[in-house]
């Protein structure tokens, strides 16, 4: 089931929202199923696509949303590396394989499973697969190096949840502005991470992203409520 859609020119993707369908491991909302559903809700109210994680949910959301702009990872754990999103070539291929529009992998530079090179991957998905890729980084020189690599969206998905930010706390106001500066005309620039607000929202576009991922905030069901327990209780 590849993807034969055009990847949206950054300027289609102006002011446009979209919407992390996922749920934690254990939850009943993980059933592809419902992560489907949801995404579809999403897409029929304007968002623009849905980030989706593992190869069963974007499956399930391209045959229930065969026209949706799909951003797709697969979430692994090794015990070589802290990378786990889209860590490697066999979640690359899968991910794509399942129907994706744009791999989303860590392009931050710590060490990825195995020792495979982010330089590789990159290679490797351009001449192998024609898959477009959206660099989640943690840094302004990740997402440099990474769109100079070849990725055709930055996100700023880690920054607060890397071994070198892990004092900082999304949203990644900081990077938003130097990287419109200095990356490439034609990549856009998506503010990922810690968006829980509508006016958050908003405030990422007027710092220069392109396009606002938001997702606990929205589909978060699990971690929402258990937020509002814990406040209501305390």
């Amino acid at each position: 089931m590849v993807s034969s859609r055009p990847l949206p020119e950054r300027a289609a993707l102006n002011g446009r929202l979209i919407v992390s369908v996922q749920a934690p491991e254990g939850s009943p909302m993980r059933d592809p199923a419902v992560i489907a559903a949801m995404a579809e809700a999403s897409l029929r109210q304007g968002a623009a696509g849905v980030r989706l994680e593992s190869p069963d949910h974007i499956g399930a959301v391209r045959r229930r949303c065969p026209d949706a702009l799909i951003v797709g990872l697969w979430k692994r754990t090794f015990p070589d590396s802290a990378v786990y999103i889209t860590p490697g070539w066999e979640e690359i291929r899968a991910v794509w394989a399942a129907g994706a529009d744009v791999v989303a992998i860590d392009a931050t530079d710590r060490p990825r499973p195995a020792d495979q090179a982010l330089e590789e991957l990159i290679s490797r998905a351009a001449k192998d697969l024609g898959a477009p890729l959206m660099a989640d980084v943690d840094s302004v020189a990740n997402g440099l190096r990474a769109a100079a690599l070849g990725c055709q969206w930055v996100g700023t998905t880690l920054y607060g949840y890397t071994e070198a930010t892990a004092s900082q706390q999304p949203p990644a106001w900081d990077l938003l502005g130097p990287l419109r500066r200095d990356l490439p005309e034609t990549v856009a620039l998506i503010c990922e991470g810690g968006i829980a607000s509508r006016q958050e929202a908003s405030r990422a576009l007027d710092s220069g992203a392109d396009a606002v991922v938001v997702g606990t905030a929205i589909t978060g069901v699990d971690l929402q409520v258990a937020a509002y327990v814990r406040a209501m209780a305390g």
